[in-house]
């Protein structure tokens, strides 16, 4: 597991999704392709994902590709989380 917290990151988001859809989803499935995500579900999506990590998701961050796949809502949590952390953390 890498210091930076991904896989536990990932592995939260992902048992989210799939408690949501009843249904294993890999981390590199387009939710929304797949049907799996609706707009109610992805307005869902980005609560979750302030809630548990706490974040803020604001402006350019809401766009759809950031919640495509479980990979992709991770990569947008690690990115808000070090633009949060100071520089001399």
């Amino acid at each position: 597991m890498s210091s930076d917290g991904t896989a536990d990151i990932e592995a939260t988001i992902g048992r989210f999704v799939a408690d949501r859809v009843n249904d294993d989803v890999p981390t590199d499935r387009d939710l929304f392709a797949s049907g799996l995500v609706s707009s109610m579900f992805a307005m869902e999506l980005v609560v979750f994902l302030e809630q548990e990590f706490d974040l803020e998701i604001q402006g350019d961050d809401l766009k759809r590709d950031h919640f495509r796949t479980v990979a992709s809502m991770t990569d947008l949590v690690l990115r808000l989380r070090a633009a949060q952390t100071p520089a001399d953390a």
